[in-house]
């Protein structure tokens, strides 16, 4: 049964975000939407909620379809009310005292816990006020549950309870789930839609199938395209010279020959597309200044404690050596950051269970990239970071796609994407050949992601990491650390201990 299609679906801003979008959801469907930072996947959520206006086209919904829609961003008039409440707040007044009953029901599927239930909105973090968001989106028992980025913010175990809560929905209700996280995807959708500007592809396949499946068919693509523009060019070459042979022979035939050959070319170069060619969100590209140093830090036996000094756990001796890509794998609140600002703190010297190489250079970006932070604009970070010239500054800045007009704006104007390819590019010049960076993948898109990923394994830099992200974990990881009893343990494979954390 379908609960809705979109038909001939357009929508322009400042430039063509996608034009003639077809597809259709039926009941029970579970559909990823993939698309770069920026190219309108949230716009996309939004006109199927009914909330924004597409350019042209038309969507037919059932009749009587009731339509969630779970944000990325909890609204403002939420944040003074507790958690409970904000649940409350999304039921019709004239039902929310009868149905109140069923917002607990909710919370125990969504594992809230009971503390957690009681505080503001505005004093959540931002993986409970995602949880929030989609509990909002539930509590009316929508056909149709749209949801943008779920996973942001959320670590492994919490991630393990998003995807079982969607499964065990009512058979019918369908999900879009907008989503750079490719483990989810492959784990909780059976559609992808790939949203381009032009030519939108989906697929009945989750995000990993689904994309080799689309590299195929870009690939065949290309070649169609090729072959085509041979033959368009061999058309025009053979017009031509019929056509000097009609001229000097005066035969009236062969200038009817070639006008039919010249259309021949032109309708067949008319209907050649080249295969889709996403256009970057931005570089990402890291740097590694390179040491000989065998062992980068050497870690004795010590304790990592919260701020106001309780233990968290013990470390044991551990190292870091040379080309070491390190996860740190752990439940929030075991802390894992606590290790990584611990680390950072050490390595400028004073800790004498932590030493460094006296070569060690390192670069540092928190999840917050609160790191930016210190600076009004992408343009004073560059030259805070460097001592590039303004034109190479200029450059390097529009590499990471940040224009021109963005560059002296307000750092608040960037999006999540743009701060997260400024903070991988600052690193850049920085030129570490040590990296600390806890949750690096939070705002980047797939592309991004895959660069990350890539530079990451092509420098060869030494790197400790805190990840939530999967797919990141299983690409990079050379070594896995992982916190397990008030102990930091090393482990020979991350596969167990992310089945363990995602329950």
């Amino acid at each position: 049964m379908s609960l809705l299609s979109v038909k001939d679906l357009s929508l322009i801003r400042t430039e063509t975000l996608f034009a003639g979008l077809d597809f259709s959801v039926a009941a029970g469907d579970r559909i990823g939407l993939v698309a770069a930072n920026g190219r309108g996947k949230s716009s996309l959520l939004r006109i199927l909620a009914g909330a924004e206006e597409a350019t042209a086209g038309a969507i037919t919904r059932m009749r009587g379809l009731t339509i969630a829609f779970a944000p990325q961003d909890p609204p403002a008039r939420l944040l003074n009310l507790d958690f409970r409440e904000g649940v409350r707040e999304a039921l019709a007044p004239e039902i929310a005292e009868d149905e109140a009953w069923r917002i607990d029901i909710l919370l125990d599927a969504l594992e809230v816990d009971p503390a957690s239930r009681l505080r503001p909105i505005g004093a959540l973090s931002g993986g409970w006020q995602r949880t929030l968001l989609l509990a909002r989106a539930t509590i009316v028992e929508p056909d149709l549950l749209l949801l943008d980025e779920p996973t942001n913010h959320l670590d492994i175990g919490r991630i393990g309870v998003l995807e079982r809560f969607l499964a065990a929905l009512p058979g019918g209700c369908a999900v879009i789930a907008a989503s750079h996280d490719r483990a989810f995807l492959d784990d909780a959708t059976n559609r992808t839609l790939f949203l381009r500007p032009a030519a939108s592809e989906i697929f009945a396949l989750p995000y990993s199938r689904a994309r080799a499946a689309l590299d195929e068919r870009d690939a065949a693509r290309d070649r169609q395209f090729e072959n085509d523009m041979r033959k368009v060019k061999a058309l025009r070459q053979q017009a031509a010279k019929l056509k000097n042979i009609g001229v000097n022979s005066g035969s009236d035939l062969l200038v009817v020959k070639t006008k039919q050959l010249s259309e021949r070319a032109d309708k067949l170069e008319e209907r050649a597309q080249p295969a889709h060619k996403e256009r970057s969100a931005g570089s990402i590209r890291l740097a590694n200044s390179g040491t000989h140093a065998k062992a980068l830090v050497t870690i004795g036996e010590t304790i990592v404690a919260t701020p106001d000094g309780r233990p968290l756990f013990r470390t044991g001796k551990l190292h870091i050596g040379n080309g070491d890509r390190i996860v740190l794998l752990g439940a929030n609140g075991t802390g894992k950051t606590r290790l990584i600002e611990r680390l950072r703190a050490a390595l400028t010297g004073g800790d004498p269970q932590i030493r460094a190489a006296a070569s060690l250079k390192t670069g540092y970006s928190d999840q917050a990239l609160s790191q930016l932070d210190a600076f009004a604009t992408p343009w004073a970070a560059v030259k805070h970071t460097s001592d590039l010239p303004d034109a190479q500054a200029r450059a390097q800045l529009a590499g990471a796609g940040i224009g021109i007009d963005a560059q002296t704006a307000s750092l608040a104007r960037l999006s999540g994407g743009q701060r997260a390819r400024l903070a991988m590019l600052l690193l850049r010049l920085a030129r570490p050949n040590f990296y600390l960076l806890d949750e690096p993948t939070n705002h980047l898109d797939i592309e991004g992601q895959e660069m990350l990923e890539g530079e990451l394994i092509a420098q060869g830099a030494a790197c400790l990491l805190v990840s939530h992200d999967r797919a990141f974990v299983r690409n990079v990881a050379t070594r896995v650390w992982t916190i397990a009893g008030k102990r930091l343990i090393e482990v020979d494979d991350p596969e167990p201990i992310m089945a363990e954390l995602s329950g």
